[in-house]
């Protein structure tokens, strides 16, 4: 009688979740590349693909060549993540063609689907953002109320998460929007690493102005650059507009008026958002109370901790944590640094 073979005990490494890429004639390259250049600093947690509407393979863009793509619409079957970058504007229509609809026909239901910019189109025409909230470029907002009044667009904010349907604004955004998602999936320290390997900002809230006046600064004004950063470094202090102002050795008036012409946001805002940023990190990372949080991040109680981060993301300090607790332990290990390095530049 032969034994049976022993029964393995090593964590099994989850499946890489599949995203794929839908490039339509017209695309702008830089967007087509941003997941691309985003996923892979997670390791092996994503696998990206890119894929044409038809067989064909070959997709015009909005620059002077076309290219060709490693995968037909057959690689919509088994994605977990869809995101359609943007696409000039000359080939925007209220009705999809026929190829792009069958296309979008093969995608599994419960699948994650991501718009960049002009993508929205896309999305709007395929009737899945009907009732819906969602984004697109600002210059493009007119003319995509007129074809789509039965969406409920956005256009001041980087990106719109609506739960399996997430659209964003123009190019930047689209980084904005892949590490939001990273951040969903895998916690605000595996977005950040991220982010930093992008050389970008790890967190802006996709509620943030899309659009922001910055007029050209006189000679001799001063930005707000170094007291935002100080004010960083000390979020668990009150920090008054006046207090602010000071450091910044402006009046009040003035550096508000400097701060929303550089944010988008007023400094009362953008320092809320920060420590809810700060706390989320603390709440994934530490077994601090929430008391203990708030008063790290500048919160003067436990409750208004509660209450701010209901607010910006519509739970509790302990569903937050529950939430991703148990997706850090589904997490993939991180890129070894050589391989983080080669991806650098």
């Amino acid at each position: 009688m032969t034994s049976a073979a022993p029964h393995s005990t090593e964590p099994r490494t989850p499946p890489a979740h599949r995203v794929v890429v839908l490039a339509l004639d017209g695309v702008y390259p830089f967007e087509l590349s941003i997941p691309n250049r985003v996923f892979p600093y997670v390791g092996d947690a994503y696998e990206v693909v890119t894929c044409a509407a038809t067989d064909e393979r070959t997709v015009t863009t909005n620059a002077d060549f076309a290219i060709a793509v490693a995968h037909g619409p057959d690689a919509l079957d088994t994605a977990d993540t869809v995101i359609v970058p943007p696409y000039d504007s000359a080939c925007i229509s209220a009705e999809l063609p026929d190829p792009v609809r069958a296309a979008l026909a093969r995608i599994r239901p419960g699948t994650r689907i991501v718009s960049i910019c002009s993508g929205a189109f896309t999305l709007a025409a395929a009737g899945l953002l009907d009732g819906r909230p969602a984004t697109t470029h600002w210059v493009l907002a007119d003319l995509f109320r007129r074809m789509f009044p039965q969406v409920a667009l956005d256009p001041d904010v980087l990106f719109v998460d609506d739960g399996d349907v997430l659209t964003s604004a123009g190019a930047a955004s689209g980084l904005d929007v892949c590490l939001h998602l990273i951040r969903s999936d895998h916690g605000s320290a595996v977005a950040n690493r991220a982010a930093r390997q992008c050389v970008v900002p790890p967190w802006r809230e996709g509620g943030q102005a899309q659009y922001i006046e910055q007029p050209v600064p006189q000679e001799g004004a001063s930005g707000t650059a170094a007291t935002q950063l100080w004010a960083l470094e000390n979020l668990e202090r009150p920090l008054s507009l006046a207090e602010l102002a000071a450091h910044a050795r402006t009046s009040p008036r003035t550096f508000a008026r400097r701060f929303q012409d550089e944010t988008g946001t007023s400094p009362g805002r953008w320092l809320i958002q920060q420590r809810v940023h700060r706390a989320c990190h603390l709440l994934e990372t530490t077994d601090l109370s929430v008391d203990r949080i708030a008063g790290e991040v500048g919160f003067a109680t436990g409750a208004s901790l509660r209450q701010h981060l209901h607010a910006v993301i519509g739970v509790s300090p302990k569903e937050y944590r529950n939430t991703f607790r148990a997706r850090a332990i589904r997490r993939s290990p991180a890129p070894s640094p050589a391989s983080t390095a080669s991806r650098a530049g």
